[in-house]
Protein backbone atom coordinates (compact mmCIF):
# COMPACT_ATOMS: atom_id res chain seq x y z
CA UNK A 1 0.00 0.00 0.00
CA UNK A 2 1.38 3.22 -0.77
CA UNK A 3 -0.01 6.45 1.01
CA UNK A 4 1.47 9.59 1.97
CA UNK A 5 -0.21 9.56 5.19
CA UNK A 6 0.98 5.64 6.05
CA UNK A 7 4.64 4.38 6.75
CA UNK A 8 4.29 0.43 6.94
CA UNK A 9 7.91 -1.17 8.45
CA UNK A 10 9.97 -3.43 6.86
CA UNK A 11 8.94 -6.69 8.56
CA UNK A 12 5.07 -6.02 8.63
CA UNK A 13 5.92 -4.62 4.15
CA UNK A 14 7.78 -8.09 4.31
CA UNK A 15 5.19 -10.72 5.94
CA UNK A 16 2.30 -8.80 3.58
CA UNK A 17 3.88 -9.60 0.04
CA UNK A 18 4.78 -13.26 1.36
CA UNK A 19 1.20 -13.38 2.57
CA UNK A 20 2.80 -14.23 6.40
CA UNK A 21 0.77 -13.98 9.22
CA UNK A 22 0.90 -10.28 10.91
CA UNK A 23 -1.51 -9.28 13.77
CA UNK A 24 -2.15 -5.57 14.12
CA UNK A 25 -1.90 -4.20 17.71
CA UNK A 26 -3.36 -0.86 19.38
CA UNK A 27 -1.74 1.85 21.30
CA UNK A 28 -4.00 3.90 23.33
CA UNK A 29 -2.93 1.04 25.98
CA UNK A 30 0.61 1.96 25.93
CA UNK A 31 -0.19 6.08 25.43
CA UNK A 32 -3.39 6.31 27.28
CA UNK A 33 -4.16 2.75 29.24
CA UNK A 34 -1.38 2.23 31.63
CA UNK A 35 1.50 4.18 33.42
CA UNK A 36 5.29 4.11 33.08
CA UNK A 37 7.29 1.55 32.53
CA UNK A 38 4.78 -0.80 32.79
CA UNK A 39 3.32 0.80 29.48
CA UNK A 40 6.13 -0.08 27.31
CA UNK A 41 6.85 -3.55 29.13
CA UNK A 42 3.54 -4.53 27.93
CA UNK A 43 3.74 -3.47 24.07
CA UNK A 44 7.41 -5.44 24.22
CA UNK A 45 5.80 -8.47 25.90
CA UNK A 46 2.70 -8.09 23.39
CA UNK A 47 4.60 -8.14 20.64
CA UNK A 48 6.92 -11.33 21.84
CA UNK A 49 3.46 -13.07 22.26
CA UNK A 50 2.61 -12.85 18.55
CA UNK A 51 6.55 -13.19 17.48
CA UNK A 52 6.10 -16.93 19.85
CA UNK A 53 3.15 -17.47 17.68
CA UNK A 54 5.68 -17.21 14.23
CA UNK A 55 3.18 -14.34 13.64
CA UNK A 56 4.22 -10.46 12.47
CA UNK A 57 3.44 -7.81 15.08
CA UNK A 58 2.20 -4.43 13.54
CA UNK A 59 1.69 -2.17 16.60
CA UNK A 60 -0.29 0.68 15.17
CA UNK A 61 0.27 4.74 16.51
CA UNK A 62 1.03 7.77 15.15
CA UNK A 63 4.73 9.67 15.04
CA UNK A 64 5.19 13.21 14.19
CA UNK A 65 1.43 12.84 12.32
CA UNK A 66 2.04 9.83 10.04
CA UNK A 67 0.13 6.48 10.66
CA UNK A 68 2.95 3.92 11.71
CA UNK A 69 2.19 0.08 11.00
CA UNK A 70 4.62 -1.60 12.59
CA UNK A 71 6.53 -0.24 15.54
CA UNK A 72 10.59 -0.45 15.81
CA UNK A 73 11.85 -0.87 19.91
CA UNK A 74 13.26 2.79 19.60
CA UNK A 75 9.95 4.28 18.25
CA UNK A 76 7.77 1.77 21.11
CA UNK A 77 10.13 3.65 23.72
CA UNK A 78 9.60 7.08 22.26
CA UNK A 79 5.51 6.09 22.20
CA UNK A 80 5.43 5.20 25.61
CA UNK A 81 7.96 8.11 27.07
CA UNK A 82 5.64 11.03 24.78
CA UNK A 83 4.35 13.14 27.06
CA UNK A 84 1.80 14.51 25.03
CA UNK A 85 -0.22 11.90 22.78
CA UNK A 86 -3.74 12.47 21.41
CA UNK A 87 -6.12 9.33 21.41
CA UNK A 88 -6.98 8.58 18.06
CA UNK A 89 -9.66 7.58 16.48
CA UNK A 90 -11.58 7.59 12.95
CA UNK A 91 -12.38 11.50 13.61
CA UNK A 92 -9.27 12.55 15.14
CA UNK A 93 -6.86 11.16 12.39
CA UNK A 94 -7.02 14.07 9.97
CA UNK A 95 -5.98 16.29 13.32
CA UNK A 96 -2.84 14.13 13.94
CA UNK A 97 -1.76 14.76 10.63
CA UNK A 98 -2.28 18.42 10.35
CA UNK A 99 -0.80 19.08 13.52
CA UNK A 100 2.23 16.27 13.09
CA UNK A 101 1.59 14.90 16.64
CA UNK A 102 2.00 11.42 17.90
CA UNK A 103 -1.18 9.39 19.16
CA UNK A 104 -2.12 6.45 20.24
CA UNK A 105 -4.87 4.20 18.06
CA UNK A 106 -7.84 2.96 19.67
CA UNK A 107 -9.77 0.17 18.76
CA UNK A 108 -11.65 1.72 15.80
CA UNK A 109 -8.27 3.69 14.69
CA UNK A 110 -6.40 0.71 14.59
CA UNK A 111 -8.95 -1.06 12.72
CA UNK A 112 -9.16 1.30 9.62
CA UNK A 113 -5.29 1.62 9.77
CA UNK A 114 -4.70 -2.04 9.63
CA UNK A 115 -7.60 -2.54 6.99
CA UNK A 116 -6.37 -0.25 4.69
CA UNK A 117 -3.00 -2.14 4.57
CA UNK A 118 -4.70 -5.42 4.32
CA UNK A 119 -4.06 -6.69 7.80
CA UNK A 120 -7.30 -9.16 8.70
CA UNK A 121 -6.56 -10.16 12.67
CA UNK A 122 -6.12 -7.73 15.67
CA UNK A 123 -5.76 -8.20 19.40
CA UNK A 124 -6.56 -6.02 22.05
CA UNK A 125 -7.86 -5.56 25.58
CA UNK A 126 -11.48 -5.33 25.86
CA UNK A 127 -13.45 -3.00 22.82
CA UNK A 128 -15.39 0.11 23.66
CA UNK A 129 -19.16 0.02 23.52
CA UNK A 130 -22.15 1.55 25.16
CA UNK A 131 -21.60 3.59 28.75
CA UNK A 132 -23.71 3.18 31.59
CA UNK A 133 -23.05 6.83 32.67
CA UNK A 134 -25.15 7.89 29.17
CA UNK A 135 -26.59 5.60 26.57
CA UNK A 136 -25.96 8.70 24.55
CA UNK A 137 -22.15 8.17 24.74
CA UNK A 138 -21.01 5.01 22.45
CA UNK A 139 -17.76 4.10 21.30
CA UNK A 140 -16.95 4.24 17.60
CA UNK A 141 -15.56 0.99 17.97
CA UNK A 142 -19.12 -0.50 17.98
CA UNK A 143 -19.15 1.06 14.35
CA UNK A 144 -16.45 -0.22 13.40
CA UNK A 145 -16.81 -3.31 14.11
CA UNK A 146 -19.89 -3.25 12.15
CA UNK A 147 -18.39 -2.12 8.69
CA UNK A 148 -14.97 -3.75 9.22
CA UNK A 149 -14.01 -6.95 7.49
CA UNK A 150 -11.14 -7.94 10.36
CA UNK A 151 -11.50 -10.77 13.23
CA UNK A 152 -11.00 -8.60 16.75
CA UNK A 153 -9.42 -10.80 19.50
CA UNK A 154 -10.84 -9.36 22.50
CA UNK A 155 -11.74 -10.41 26.46
CA UNK A 156 -15.42 -8.70 25.52
CA UNK A 157 -16.15 -5.18 26.68
CA UNK A 158 -14.89 -3.40 28.98
CA UNK A 159 -16.49 -4.22 32.19
CA UNK A 160 -17.40 -0.32 33.21
CA UNK A 161 -19.49 -0.35 29.93
CA UNK A 162 -23.41 -1.35 29.65
CA UNK A 163 -22.62 -4.99 28.43
CA UNK A 164 -26.74 -5.64 27.21
CA UNK A 165 -26.58 -2.76 25.49
CA UNK A 166 -23.44 -3.32 23.90
CA UNK A 167 -24.01 -6.92 22.71
CA UNK A 168 -27.59 -5.11 21.54
CA UNK A 169 -26.08 -2.87 19.42
CA UNK A 170 -23.80 -5.34 17.85
CA UNK A 171 -26.63 -7.69 17.40
CA UNK A 172 -28.65 -4.68 15.17
CA UNK A 173 -25.45 -4.42 13.40
CA UNK A 174 -25.32 -7.83 12.10
CA UNK A 175 -21.68 -8.43 14.13
CA UNK A 176 -21.41 -12.07 15.19
CA UNK A 177 -20.08 -12.52 18.63
CA UNK A 178 -17.97 -15.58 19.05
CA UNK A 179 -17.44 -17.06 22.44
CA UNK A 180 -13.82 -18.84 22.41
CA UNK A 181 -14.27 -21.92 24.29
CA UNK A 182 -17.13 -20.48 26.01
CA UNK A 183 -20.80 -20.00 25.24
CA UNK A 184 -20.77 -16.58 28.04
CA UNK A 185 -19.94 -12.97 27.23
CA UNK A 186 -16.23 -12.54 29.12
CA UNK A 187 -17.01 -8.72 31.35
CA UNK A 188 -13.34 -8.30 30.60
CA UNK A 189 -11.73 -8.92 34.18
CA UNK A 190 -14.09 -11.49 34.76
CA UNK A 191 -15.13 -14.74 32.72
CA UNK A 192 -18.65 -14.60 33.72
CA UNK A 193 -20.96 -11.72 32.73
CA UNK A 194 -24.66 -13.89 32.69
CA UNK A 195 -24.55 -12.67 29.15
CA UNK A 196 -24.19 -15.16 26.30
CA UNK A 197 -22.92 -14.79 22.43
CA UNK A 198 -24.14 -15.70 18.97
CA UNK A 199 -21.45 -18.46 18.76
CA UNK A 200 -18.94 -20.92 20.60
CA UNK A 201 -15.79 -21.93 18.70
CA UNK A 202 -13.25 -23.98 20.15
CA UNK A 203 -10.37 -23.61 17.93
CA UNK A 204 -8.61 -21.04 15.56
CA UNK A 205 -9.02 -23.52 13.07
CA UNK A 206 -12.96 -23.10 12.98
CA UNK A 207 -12.30 -19.09 13.66
CA UNK A 208 -10.67 -18.95 10.68
CA UNK A 209 -13.12 -20.83 8.68
CA UNK A 210 -15.92 -19.11 10.33
CA UNK A 211 -14.34 -16.03 9.19
CA UNK A 212 -13.74 -17.14 5.71
CA UNK A 213 -17.72 -18.35 5.53
CA UNK A 214 -19.04 -14.59 6.68
CA UNK A 215 -16.75 -12.93 4.66
CA UNK A 216 -17.75 -14.81 1.44
CA UNK A 217 -21.43 -14.59 1.69
CA UNK A 218 -20.61 -10.85 0.87
CA UNK A 219 -20.91 -9.78 4.96
CA UNK A 220 -18.82 -6.54 5.85
CA UNK A 221 -18.30 -6.59 9.38
CA UNK A 222 -15.58 -7.45 11.82
CA UNK A 223 -15.79 -11.13 13.77
CA UNK A 224 -14.76 -10.06 17.56
CA UNK A 225 -13.78 -13.53 18.95
CA UNK A 226 -14.34 -13.10 22.96
CA UNK A 227 -11.47 -14.67 24.70
CA UNK A 228 -12.23 -14.66 28.70
CA UNK A 229 -9.50 -13.87 30.90
CA UNK A 230 -7.08 -16.59 32.15
CA UNK A 231 -8.74 -18.42 34.97
CA UNK A 232 -5.49 -17.58 37.22
CA UNK A 233 -6.30 -13.65 36.89
CA UNK A 234 -9.82 -13.76 36.67
CA UNK A 235 -11.64 -11.02 39.16
CA UNK A 236 -15.53 -12.28 40.00
CA UNK A 237 -18.43 -9.93 38.58
CA UNK A 238 -19.73 -10.12 42.06
CA UNK A 239 -16.17 -8.32 43.24
CA UNK A 240 -15.78 -6.48 40.28
CA UNK A 241 -19.15 -4.55 40.18
CA UNK A 242 -19.05 -2.95 43.70
CA UNK A 243 -16.02 -1.28 42.36
CA UNK A 244 -17.46 -0.03 38.86
CA UNK A 245 -20.19 1.18 40.56
CA UNK A 246 -18.42 3.57 42.87
CA UNK A 247 -15.90 4.47 40.07
CA UNK A 248 -18.90 5.55 37.98
CA UNK A 249 -20.60 7.49 40.74
CA UNK A 250 -17.39 9.38 40.81
CA UNK A 251 -16.98 10.17 37.16
CA UNK A 252 -20.44 11.20 37.56
CA UNK A 253 -19.67 13.97 39.90
CA UNK A 254 -16.75 14.82 38.58
CA UNK A 255 -18.32 15.18 35.63
CA UNK A 256 -16.23 13.19 33.76
CA UNK A 257 -17.10 12.50 29.95
CA UNK A 258 -15.84 11.07 26.49
CA UNK A 259 -13.01 10.25 26.01
CA UNK A 260 -11.34 11.11 29.14
CA UNK A 261 -14.12 8.69 30.79
CA UNK A 262 -12.71 5.53 30.33
CA UNK A 263 -8.83 6.12 30.97
CA UNK A 264 -10.44 7.30 34.13
CA UNK A 265 -12.43 4.70 35.27
CA UNK A 266 -9.82 2.18 34.26
CA UNK A 267 -7.64 3.99 36.38
CA UNK A 268 -9.71 4.42 39.30
CA UNK A 269 -10.92 0.84 39.35
CA UNK A 270 -6.94 -0.22 39.84
CA UNK A 271 -6.79 1.48 42.51
CA UNK A 272 -9.57 0.05 44.47
CA UNK A 273 -8.52 -3.12 43.45
CA UNK A 274 -5.24 -2.28 44.54
CA UNK A 275 -3.48 -3.33 41.57
CA UNK A 276 -5.27 -6.34 40.70
CA UNK A 277 -7.56 -5.54 38.35
CA UNK A 278 -4.10 -4.01 36.37
CA UNK A 279 -2.86 -7.47 36.60
CA UNK A 280 -5.72 -8.75 34.85
CA UNK A 281 -5.62 -6.39 32.79
CA UNK A 282 -2.09 -7.41 31.77
CA UNK A 283 -2.64 -11.33 31.48
CA UNK A 284 -5.99 -10.57 28.47
CA UNK A 285 -3.99 -8.78 26.63
CA UNK A 286 -0.74 -11.09 26.24
CA UNK A 287 -3.25 -14.20 26.21
CA UNK A 288 -5.38 -11.89 23.13
CA UNK A 289 -2.07 -11.43 21.45
CA UNK A 290 -1.23 -15.01 22.03
CA UNK A 291 -4.58 -16.55 20.05
CA UNK A 292 -4.60 -13.93 17.44
CA UNK A 293 -1.59 -14.72 16.36
CA UNK A 294 -2.82 -18.44 16.23
CA UNK A 295 -5.45 -17.17 14.09
CA UNK A 296 -3.72 -15.29 12.00
CA UNK A 297 -1.24 -18.49 10.85
CA UNK A 298 -4.55 -20.40 10.23
CA UNK A 299 -5.93 -17.76 8.22
CA UNK A 300 -3.23 -18.05 5.97
CA UNK A 301 -3.02 -21.77 5.98
CA UNK A 302 -2.49 -22.26 2.07
CA UNK A 303 -3.00 -25.81 2.33
CA UNK A 304 -6.38 -25.56 3.60
CA UNK A 305 -7.21 -23.50 0.84
CA UNK A 306 -7.71 -20.06 3.60
CA UNK A 307 -4.64 -18.01 2.24
CA UNK A 308 -6.50 -13.78 1.86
Amino acid sequence: MKHPNFTISQEVSRALNFGAPVVALESTVITHGLPRPQNLELARDMEKQVIAQNATPATVALLDGKIRIGLSDAELVRLSDSQSTLKVSHRDFATAIVKKLNGGTTVAGTMYAANMAGIKVFATGGIGGVHKESSFDISTDLRALADTPMIVVCAGAKAILDLPATLEYLETMGVPVVGYGTDEFPAFYSRESGLGVSARLDSPAEIAEFAKSHWNLGMKSAILVTNPVPESEAISKSEMEPMIAKASAEAIAQGIHGQKLTPFLLGRISELTNGKSMKSNLALLLNNARLAAQIANEMNNKSKGWAI
